[in-house]
């Protein structure tokens, strides 16, 4: 029987080296697709992509990156290739939520899974009027984000009142903002946890560095000024700060349960204990997943392992 082959669709140059080199380890035939320079055309009714299953890797902080162009592209060409019968790993209705930081809210809430506070808004008039529905400290932060970039905090109402007169807001790609208020992480971290197969790999425990308010986690959210080929990479130095944790079973219960609802195939979330209320709050769902660097050493293992067993069946390997 012919086994099927790989496509991996992606935009970042140097994210996916490790499991590149594990599917060639591996033996695994795959393709490499590249995101920022294609074309297809959907009149079109016959597979010509020369895979069977495509393993999507896009992320939307390409706009960091100068590859704004593949985000609105990559949404489109999903639900073409799905209407194919193209077998997709982190497809149409995956990249929807990974597309959409709102709609990562609705899907929150109709899981009725604690979640911050968040107002949606696309007119800067609407940003003051319904601030005062928030309670402060709040973050304004894009629709469609991606490794933690353009989020604002502001402590007071008077704050962001006087921010507004005399700065411009960053809309986004998508001219969307949310107002979310922000809430503070119990002993001064946060959790990452990442699933494959819509089930539970591991998690990390990320220790908040002092006044620290953008809580995109690990080796892959502090956007610099560091260039891969001419591309910010958004690689932060971290290190040490990440250790390896076990989450509560109710946690990994609703994590799972979050991925399988959104046919998220692989994928991370971030979550924090309020040093409010005491509550777990989840506040951002990831499905273009980067796993922690140095794993053997953080967490004992490689889950490139784990997500290339996990192909290798999709491929009837």
């Amino acid at each position: 029987m012919k086994t099927k082959t790989l496509g991996v669709y992606y935009e970042h140059p140097k994210w996916f080296e490790n499991f590149f080199s594990k599917l060639d380890d591996r033996g695994i035939d795959h393709i490499k697709m590249k995101s920022w320079n294609t074309s297809y055309d959907p009149g079109e009714s016959k597979n010509n992509l020369g895979v069977d299953v495509l393993f999507n890797r896009m992320s939307p902080s390409a706009f960091n990156r100068g590859n704004e162009n593949s985000i609105f592209f990559t949404l489109n060409y999903l639900k073409y290739l799905e209407s194919l019968g193209v077998e997709i790993i982190n497809g149409y209705d995956a990249y929807t939520y990974e597309f959409s930081k709102s709609n990562q809210i609705n899907l929150l809430r109709s899981l009725k899974i604690k979640h911050p506070k968040t107002i949606v808004v696309n007119h800067e008039s609407e940003i003051l009027e319904t601030a005062e529905q928030l309670k402060f400290p709040i973050v304004l932060k894009p629709n469609i984000g991606g490794s933690g970039a353009n989020i604002i905090k502001f402590e007071s109402y008077v704050e962001l009142k006087n921010y507004l007169s005399v700065n411009k807001i960053d809309w986004g790609i998508d001219k969307t903002l949310l107002l979310q208020e922000f809430l503070t992480a119990k002993d001064s971290s946060i959790i990452r946890v990442e699933t494959i197969g819509g089930k539970y790999i591991y998690a990390i425990k990320i220790n908040l560095t002092e006044g620290e308010f953008n809580l995109c986690p690990a080796d892959y959210c502090k956007i610099d000024d560091q260039n891969i080929d001419g591309m910010k990479d958004g690689v932060s130095d971290r290190g040490s700060v990440v250790e390896k944790f076990d989450p509560p079973k109710d946690i990994i219960q609703n994590v799972e349960k979050i991925f399988q609802s959104a046919k998220i195939d692989v994928g991370g979330l971030e979550y924090l204990v309020n040093s409010e209320d005491g509550e777990t709050y989840i506040y951002d769902i990831n499905a273009m997943s980067n796993f922690v660097a140095d794993p053997d050493i953080v967490l004992g293992f490689d889950p490139n392992d784990n997500l290339v067993d996990y192909i290798g069946k999709k491929l009837e390997l």
